[in-house]
């Protein structure tokens, strides 16, 4: 079992950037897939960005893309959720998702995660 842990959040004003970020305690993330959620008040958790265990796939939910890059180190210790041009709407709850599924291709549903973390928010202001 891995357990996740999220830090990076904050207040922001409109426009700004944020960078995310998510470790495993104790051990690297090379052996997951990795994906990135978010819930706002009231809302679903909404699927925000996910890349393959190799890090060669990466894919984005469509109210973040080109504007959030989703990152993984090296040695895959950490993973990074880089985010520019934040609104309003940005403004929520952001999980750090482990699978420890095998596929070639990244996981955009989160029944597909076996591991999450607490959470970290992020608010921006208009």
């Amino acid at each position: 079992q891995v357990q996740l842990v999220e830090s990076g959040g904050g207040l922001v004003q409109a426009g700004g950037s944020l960078r995310l970020s998510c470790a495993a305690s104790g051990r690297s993330l090379g052996s997951y897939a990795m994906g990135w959620f978010r819930q706002a008040p009231g809302k679903e958790r909404e699927f925000v960005a996910a890349v393959t265990r190799s890090g060669s796939i990466t894919i984005y939910g469509d109210s973040v893309k080109g504007r959030f890059t989703l990152s993984r180190d090296n040695a895959k210790v950490t993973v990074y959720l880089q985010m520019n041009s934040l609104n309003a709407e940005d403004t929520a709850v952001y999980y750090c998702a482990a699978s420890e599924r095998a596929s070639l291709v990244p996981f955009g549903r989160r029944n597909e995660y076996d591991y999450w973390g607490q959470g970290t928010q992020v608010t921006v202001s208009a």
